[in-house]
Formats: structure tokens, sequence, C-alpha cells
């Protein structure tokens, strides 16, 4: 099976950079997260993975998140994340004489990336590696933050689209409530296919095939994949000659 593939993977990557150490995970709640958790556990097992749920403020779908690792009987940690969002928000905005959340690239991007310094603060403290949990689906469009969830030490799925993660999520036995849940991002209130005005299914038939039969839709893929493929590149640099 394919899932067995990656659990190889990762016990290959953790003997050949991190022994010993444990694997730190995000658990949104989602299927990517959810999936890649159960890899871990798989791989590494349950003793040496740990869930760090973030929600900001209220979670409508916590339950879900209490859900998996409860499954996977992995040890977890609740850091609520909106005293430091909404802190910074006052720092940046009394500097600058604004309200940042105006702004919606700020407003968006900057709990994921509070989120991931909360993964690596607690990575630091265990002495462990934080598992990147994005697709290849997003990847492509740039559904992701740069230095938030786009960020990582190691990346079991970057290489499968949604569709296919779904698959793994089914081979790992994982409930069709995990596998099959609506992906959203927890803050707009609206789905991940309605942000991004087309379906996943649509998206990596196009990936996989290089079909897609609306042509508008078509374009706008490709423009996302343009636009967004340095959040994949490594960091232009100047080259002495």
């Amino acid at each position: 099976m394919e899932s067995d593939k990656v659990v190889e993977w990762i016990r290959n990557y953790f003997n050949e950079n991190g022994k010993g150490c444990k694997a730190v995970i995000g658990i949104s709640g989602g299927a990517d997260s959810s999936v890649c958790a159960a890899l871990l556990v798989k791989a590494l097992g349950k003793e040496n993975v740990i869930g760090v749920l973030m929600p900001k403020g209220i979670q409508h779908d916590i339950d879900v998140s209490n859900a998996v690792v409860n499954l996977l009987g992995i040890k977890h940690y609740v850091i609520n994340i909106e005293e430091p969002v909404n802190n910074l928000r006052e720092i940046i905005g009394k500097e600058m004489d604004l309200d940042p959340d105006k702004y919606d690239v700020y407003k968006t991007n900057t709990p994921a990336r509070i989120r991931m310094t909360t993964l690596y603060g607690i990575s630091a403290i265990v002495k462990g590696r934080v598992c990147n949990t994005c697709n290849l689906s997003e990847d492509w469009v740039g559904y992701s933050t740069k230095f938030g969830d786009a960020a990582g030490d190691f990346s079991p799925i970057s290489d499968f689209t949604k569709t296919e993660v779904r698959a793994l999520g089914r081979e790992l036995g994982l409930p069709s409530f995990i596998v099959d849940k609506t992906p959203e991002d927890g803050m707009s209130g609206k789905s991940d296919e309605e942000k991004l005005g087309f379906s996943y299914e649509i998206l990596d038939k196009y990936i996989r095939t290089g079909v897609c039969e609306d042509k508008k839709i078509k374009e706008r893929i490709d423009y996302l994949n343009k636009i967004n493929l340095h959040k994949l590149q490594l960091m232009p640099k100047y080259v002495r000659k």
C-alpha cells in the first residue's frame, strides 16, 4: 500500500535527521493533519508523536481535533493563539496608527505564522521535528501561508493531491467524518473550494492529467500556480561573481 511507503520514508527521515526525536504536528481536525498524524504514529509509535491543537478563540469543530488525538492515542497540548494574535495586532496597530486586520493578507496569514511559531516553540522544548501537513493540491495553487503552514522540517504528503490524501486516510483506517471532512481554513467561514473558486476534484484531475474542461477555471489554476511558486522555491539570493 502507498501508506506503507510513506511510513517507511518517515522512519528513514528520523533515522537520518532526528533519531530519538519526537514528531510535532499541528492538529486542525482536517484530513491532511489527521492523515499525517496517523502516518507518524504508524511510523514512530504513538509515544513519539505530539499533537498540538491551536484554536483561535472558539473553534467550531474542535471536537474533530479532539477525536483525532484520542483515536490515535497521542499526547497533545491545546494552545489557544487568540491572545498572542490580538497582542501582536495591538502592538503593530499602535506603532503604525492603523488596524492591521483591515488588510486581508495580514489578517489571514498572521494566525498561521503564530501557529507555526507555537509548533517550533514546543519542538524546541521536546527535541522535536515539525511535520508539514500541506498536500500537492494546496501547494499547486499557493493555498498556504509562507512561513506558516507551508513551513516544517519534513513533509509526508506534499506529493499527494487532496483526493489521494483521502485515499491514504482510508488505507490507514481513519473514519469518514475525518477523511471526508469539508476542507476549510477555520478563519473565513468559507470552505477551501468556495475561496478558491473550484473544487479539489477539478484541480486534482488537472494536476494529474492536464485536463480541465472549463477554460476559465484552467486559467485561474494556472495563474495561481504561477504567482505562488515562490512559496515552494528557495529564497532568491545574490550570487557573487
